[in-house]
């Protein structure tokens, strides 16, 4: 079952993509104060998360932040070189933090994973975003397959 309005960040070991390089974080850490709003993308340099999901929540950083936002980022089922490089492929800066599940294990312990096995991807995070206060989930948007409409910065905007 997924992550759900009341519940924890659930604390897992992540890798943050930075000019520097990577760094291991602990999410619970990371996303476990203030306002936060993570989203998650099936894959960098995937057709959507690129041309829409994480391009939106970049063009919005400025409005989340009027709304009390403190930390924007960004979740994936790749290696932190890989963020990196979509990072710098999308003129990503400080607007979003870029995080590297590797194993997936993060999103494994939100609930949501996808098997993309059979489409030679491997296990995958659900196109989602959620909003955390004070570490616990307030609002969860999970999109259905195909579909852009729940995970969207404007829908996330919308929630705040």
């Amino acid at each position: 079952m997924p992550i759900q309005p009341g519940d924890a960040i659930p604390s897992v070991k992540v890798m943050q993509a930075g000019a520097e390089g990577p760094k291991e974080v602990d999410t619970a850490a990371l996303l476990g104060h203030g306002t936060v709003v993570l989203f998650g993308v099936p894959g960098a340099f995937t057709p959507t998360c690129s041309a829409r999901h994480l391009p939106g929540f970049v063009q919005q950083a400025a409005a989340l932040k009027a709304k009390g936002v403190d930390t924007v980022a960004c979740v994936a089922v790749n290696d932190a070189f890989v963020m990196a490089a979509w990072a710098k492929d999308q003129g990503v800066t400080d607007q979003v933090v870029m995080l590297a599940d590797g194993a997936a294990a993060f999103t494994k312990a939100l609930g949501l994973e996808m098997d993309l096995t059979a489409r030679g991807m491997g296990v995958r995070s659900q196109r989602f975003a959620l909003i955390a206060k004070g570490g616990k989930v307030t609002h969860l948007g999970v999109e259905q397959a195909g579909a852009f409409e729940v995970s969207s910065a404007d829908a996330i905007l919308a929630q705040l």
